[in-house]
């Protein structure tokens, strides 16, 4: 573990010697990094490094051959996604899942009904504690939709918004689950400039409420942006680690993935 890292704050999240090996196929050699508690990284790396792989490992979609996922000191390596997710570790994929017939503002209450409190009885009789925590919902919701800036689209159908605003109303239905740890998997694949910064400006804020995050992304300039630190994965294992200056001035990093891209990423 590089020096940087040891100095960083304690990690929300832990990869330890993962490998992935499929029929002799290795897709993932060795991996081992850390995700210090509220920050923002980045795992970059070229097609096929093994990035998607790390995610499926790290929310449970795909158990490893070997090797360890922990988060905040628990082993989650054997859990179930369902299970991983409880914990507080939500994914967002490359294709945004909305529900396109209903509005923006049932897209997340009905993510923040696998939050709710109240037991279904309760809801059927109508009971007090069950109108409670409906609008206790219904104001969490509205506050999400304030903090992605879609209170304007509260109302609108999810198949009416730009591609942008798909994208902002996936992060707010990820945020109606509470993460601790939130994982974006290319999150501005799609998007045009004006939309990556917004995209970019909600992140940042995300990380300043207190969520880590780790993304996957292609995008260099938003990479270099947007991230406190940068793993770099090539052919399976980590080639480099550490702040988005040390990456973009790395030897083997520039040679294996960024090549003339970084002279991009620092204009």
């Amino acid at each position: 573990m590089s020096a940087a890292l040891e100095l960083e704050a304690a990690p929300a999240l832990e990869v330890r010697e993962v490998a992935v090996h499929f029929s002799g196929l290795v897709a993932i050699a060795s991996m081992s990094f850390r995700v210090p508690e509220g920050r923002i990284v980045s795992l970059i790396g070229p097609n096929g490094a093994g990035k998607t792989t790390a995610f499926n490992v790290i929310t449970g979609f795909l158990r490893p051959t070997k090797g360890s996922v922990l988060f905040r000191g628990t082993d989650i390596t054997r859990l179930t996604p369902d299970r991983i997710a409880a914990l507080g570790v939500v994914r967002t994929f490359q294709r945004t899942s909305i529900f396109a017939g209903c509005t923006v503002f049932d897209n997340v209450l009905t993510a923040m009904h696998l939050q709710g409190k109240a037991e279904t009885w309760a809801a059927l009789l109508r009971l007090p504690s069950a109108r409670r925590e409906t609008e206790r919902q219904h104001v969490a919701v509205r506050e999400i939709l304030e903090f992605v800036g879609l209170t304007h689209r509260a109302d609108e159908l999810a198949s009416n918004l730009a591609y942008g605003e798909q994208r902002l109303l996936g992060i707010a239905i990820a945020l109606a689950a509470s993460p601790k740890l939130i994982l974006f998997d290319e999150p501005a694949a799609g998007l045009n400039p004006s939309e990556t910064e917004e995209f970019m400006a909600v992140v940042k804020r995300i990380r300043d409420r207190g969520v880590t995050v780790l993304l996957v992304e292609h995008d260099m300039r938003m990479v270099m942006s947007i991230s406190d630190l940068v793993v770099v994965l090539n052919h399976g294992r980590i080639i480099a680690e550490g702040p988005p200056e040390a990456i973009q001035s790395n030897p083997d990093v520039i040679r294996a993935y960024l090549g003339q891209g970084v002279k991009r990423a620092q204009a």
